[in-house]
């Protein structure tokens, strides 16, 4: 038996994600997003945000919503600050550079996390008006390193960025793991009160695809469907995005989801530090980072999926990436450290 633990997104949907669809597949809704359940579930992520202001945006992926929201947030002048570790400067092959913004990237550790003393001296260097205006700092929650922002963390990067004329945007593809994470107390209506927008991601966390992109700043609402439009961004089919997030939000499914996908990359954690695997960081989210020694990569290629992060702190070793989702189960779990222990 091959384990999979590639990423969280091998499996297509939660099941009553893919009832719901169904059961809507054949109604013969408006198109665009402006069907009912479109409506309805921005009306109902408005209310769990606490932000009656909110605009909500269905989009479809988080690379998508990445570059769509900075390019409609940025004039053509202004960059964005983002950490050098995040998915916009590693991982989207220039996505948001080919809509004309710099990204000013951040070295930061291992937990992937930017704070105020790391932006000032971005914004000093900047200051000449020969250079790119930093006018936007990305996050995410989670970080590429399965971390997480605590409310403090994240009141004192608000307040910086107000203080700053900056505004903040978190990706939120894995926003689910990262609130349902034990080591975090931020709550979707602090992420509408700290926050110019952010995402709820639907891709990694039980829906085919989608994203809701939540802009509480008022802002920055204008004209946002245009540019949406303008960027390939909008699904003709839109309802099928109201119809997913209505399923994954109304009673708590999404949260749920998330919850027992920490379980269980916790209790592979638990497991391979038990075994002596040694880790890069202690994550309390659903992604986890193995450090083993190049030789043992052959055994693994044929007991699980799972995928290269970086190189490891020594020369025959390499970082690997192990994610737990939804449709992981602890038979999946106990099953893999039962073989791992024996190579």
């Amino acid at each position: 038996m091959k384990y999979l633990f590639r990423n969280d997104y091998s499996f297509g949907a939660h099941p009553k994600v893919l009832t719901a669809l169904a059961e809507t597949s054949m109604e013969g809704n408006a198109g665009y997003g402006e069907d009912g359940y479109c409506k309805r579930c921005a009306d109902l992520i408005r209310g769990l945000c606490n932000c009656p202001q909110a605009d909500v945006q269905f989009l479809i992926g988080g690379t998508q919503s990445n570059f769509t929201a900075i390019a409609a947030f940025l004039r053509p002048w202004e960059g964005v600050i983002a950490a050098d570790s995040s998915h916009i400067n590693g991982h989207e092959v220039g996505a948001v550079e080919a809509t004309g913004h710099k990204i000013l990237p951040v070295p930061t550790g291992p937990d992937g996390k930017i704070t105020p003393e790391q932006i000032a001296p971005i914004l000093e260097r900047h200051k000449d008006p020969h250079l790119v205006k930093p006018r936007l700092v990305e996050i995410a929650d989670a970080t590429e390193s399965g971390m997480v922002y605590t409310k403090a963390e994240l009141t004192a990067l608000s307040q910086f960025c107000r203080e700053h004329d900056l505004l903040l945007f978190l990706d939120g593809a894995r926003l689910g793991s990262a609130l349902a994470s034990p080591a975090s107390d931020l709550t979707l209506p602090d992420l509408a009160e700290l926050t110019d927008a952010f995402y709820i991601g639907g891709t990694k966390n039980g829906a085919l695809m989608g994203e809701a992109l939540v802009i509480a700043n008022p802002a920055l609402q204008p004209d946002f469907f245009r540019i949406k439009k303008r960027l390939g961004a909008v699904l003709a089919k839109g309802w099928l995005l109201g119809v997913q997030f209505e399923a994954l939000l109304q009673d708590g499914l999404y949260f749920e989801m998330a919850r027992h996908a920490n379980a269980m990359a916790a209790r592979l954690q638990t497991g391979l530090k038990a075994l002596g695997w040694t880790l890069m960081v202690d994550s309390p989210t659903n992604q986890i980072f193995p450090v083993i020694p190049n030789t043992r990569k052959s055994a693994l290629d044929q007991l699980c999926a799972y995928e290269d992060w970086c190189p490891g702190p020594t020369p025959d070793t390499t970082v690997i990436r192990f994610v737990t989702c939804f449709a992981t189960t602890a038979e999946d779990v106990d099953g893999f450290l039962a073989a791992a222990a024996k190579f």
